[in-house]
């Protein structure tokens, strides 16, 4: 197995995720950090392999994300890993691991810059928009073929 994926099965665009690497003929390794959550260290190293911000990977939408205060910009990276190791659902998904890199892939098509296997054919959204074309190319709005 070359992909992993953090996955959250009752997240629409985790599921189209999943869908796009299938695409290629990849079963993925899948993680559903809901039940099992990275270790802090291994979230930590998603984190910095992905080259974004700690604060980057917070989930706010349907977390205890204001609750909890994390919208403080004086909070360290150390204060919010323990946030989000504390309550796995203010980690962000889903995030993809593959040889060519590792991705927070929002939107959905995202991955497609990190899969080692191309697409082996059309693939649309569950919201019905096509996303890759019979041939296996990304299709991209607005642009007529």
């Amino acid at each position: 197995m070359t992909v992993t994926i953090y996955h959250n099965p009752d997240c629409g665009t985790s599921r189209n995720v999943l869908g796009l690497i299938r695409n290629t003929g990849e079963e993925p390794r899948i993680v559903e950090y809901l039940k099992t959550p990275p270790s802090r260290e291994e979230l930590s190293d998603l984190i910095r392999r992905m080259g974004v911000p700690v604060r980057s990977v917070l989930r706010q939408k349907g977390t205890p994300y204001e609750e909890l205060g994390l919208g403080d910009p004086l909070l360290t990276d150390g204060q919010l890993l323990d946030a989000m190791m504390t309550h796995p659902i203010l980690i962000n998904r889903p995030i993809v691991v593959t040889p060519l890199g590792v991705k927070l892939c929002r939107p959905s098509e995202t991955v497609l810059g990190i899969l080692p296997n191309p697409q082996r054919g059309a693939f649309a959204r569950e919201d019905g928009e096509q996303v890759v074309d019979a041939a296996g190319q990304r299709v991209i709005k607005g642009v007529a073929g």
